[in-house]
């Protein structure tokens, strides 16, 4: 068999692997809710540690990219005449992509880094196998915890994320492009509907799982020592972007059918 070929059986094993843990990670779910013996302080202590990480970034990149939506929307709804609806058109590419999009950039990014690099230094040094020998389930006991914190996070940020991208186009759009602020608002409220806000908190649990998931896989099946944690680190979150893409553009696909839209502008 050539490289390729290696390569390519090699990938697809892995993703049959991620697979099996996720199913195995849902069945420890379940274990853990029939018994309930969730790990409650673990879950509450990643929380802090995500939300110390990721929100004040994510808002530091809303800021810039709530600026860049409201300058390109402006510029584009002036030259067809139709400044008026450009709060609609900011509300709806905050809420709808931007907001659930930039709390995944941090959730994989850097909240997920870092549980997978503290996952696999747990591995490489055995404590994951010594958890196992005292009969105590790593799913439940580490990795549980750590998708929960993740996605409870994550949905609180995007909505911070929202009201953050949302002022900061709203307030350029004002001051600087001169647009009337109840105009901005008028349309925003008229076209942004609660739906809206629900696939967006949806979307941001979706893209949460997904990256904490691949995180915690990657840390606990990582091997070859620190070289091999950070091997994993990288691959976790090349993987989680991938799978946030394809899951954006299918949640997009199937809001569209589900929700469709009022109408032209």
């Amino acid at each position: 068999m050539t490289a390729a070929g290696r390569g390519r059986s090699g990938s697809v094993a892995e993703v049959g692997v991620l697979f099996g843990f996720a199913a195995d990670t849902a069945v420890a779910g379940w274990r853990t809710l029939a018994r309930r013996r969730f790990a409650w302080r673990e879950a509450l202590e990643q929380m802090w540690f995500l939300a110390g990480v990721t929100a004040v970034p994510a808002i530091l990149v809303m800021i810039p990219f709530g600026v860049v939506v409201a300058a390109q929307v402006g510029a584009l709804t002036g030259q067809i005449g139709a400044q008026s609806y450009s709060g609609a058109v900011v509300g709806l590419l905050v809420v709808g992509q931007a907001a659930p999009l930039v709390c995944a950039l941090m959730i994989a990014g850097v909240g997920g880094s870092a549980m997978c690099a503290d996952l696999g230094a747990r591995t490489i040094r055995e404590e994951t196998d010594a958890l196992e020998v005292m009969g105590l389930s790593v799913l439940e006991r580490l990795v549980l915890p750590r998708i929960v914190a993740a996605v409870v996070v994550t949905m609180l940020m995007d909505s911070l994320v929202m009201a953050v991208g949302i002022t900061a186009s709203f307030l350029f759009q004002v001051v600087v492009q001169g647009v009337p602020a109840g105009s901005f608002l008028g349309t925003l409220t008229d076209f942004a509907h609660l739906s809206d806000f629900l696939v967006s908190q949806l979307k941001s649990a979706v893209f949460a799982l997904l990256a904490a998931s691949v995180a915690c896989f990657k840390g606990i099946t990582a091997k070859g020592g620190p070289d091999g944690v950070g091997n994993a680190v990288n691959e976790a979150v090349v993987l989680a972007f991938l799978l946030v893409f394809f899951a954006n553009v299918g949640l997009g696909e199937l809001y569209a059918l589900a929700v469709p839209p009022d109408g032209g502008f």
